[in-house]
């Protein structure tokens, strides 16, 4: 039997698939980035079971997370979006989209790409936790402070310490795959 890090585990298809195939693999491409960023600021509050049950509509509404396309969307096309999409609608989440795609554009334009300015915090490398039981694992470390700290200087929004520290797992930027995980040795 396979054995998975425990909340990938049960019946729910789509959990099980997200672990296996992409949770801690490490993202490089900024559009992954972005996208995982955004869905990671939409669970604030919310089960990623929830969020990941709306990727698609995430996708289909931010034009595939284009970085350019969604810093240019207008109110009203942030308001449609509330009154009538499968998103979570919560207009702070909705049209901070846009807002941070404004701050990655600069980014871009400061540090080549959004994959060399957010794997900065981690020196380019992976962190490669050791974690033998789920309670191990941490919400935050004083890396998703810092990087949170940093994020919301810059003004992104929506990324707190917690939603950073999940933002790098999920990115590959920390491998959080308890040991015990087939996905935890690459």
């Amino acid at each position: 039997m396979t054995q998975r890090c425990a909340w990938a585990t049960g019946t729910d298809a789509a959990m099980q698939a997200y672990h296996d195939t992409e949770w801690g693999v490490p993202h490089h491409d900024d559009r992954a980035l972005f996208e995982l960023l955004t869905l990671e600021g939409a669970q604030a509050g919310l089960s990623w079971r929830t969020v990941l049950a709306r990727r698609d509509a995430y996708r289909i509404a931010y034009h595939g997370f284009d970085i350019d396309w969604v810093a240019a969307m207008t109110d009203a096309s942030l308001e449609a979006l509330l009154a009538d999409s499968p998103l979570i609608r919560n207009r702070l989440k909705i049209f901070s989209v846009r807002e941070n795609a404004r701050v990655a554009q600069a980014v871009i334009a400061d540090h080549g790409s959004l994959d060399a300015y957010l794997w900065s915090f981690v020196d380019g490398t992976s962190v490669v936790n050791r974690w033998t039981a789920s309670s191990q694992v941490p919400a935050t470390t004083p890396l998703s402070e810092r990087m949170s700290k940093t994020l919301r200087k810059r003004g992104f929004r929506f990324v707190g310490s917690t939603i950073c520290y999940a933002f790098m797992q999920a990115t590959g930027m920390v491998n959080d795959h308890l040991v015990s995980c087939f996905r935890h040795d690459p």
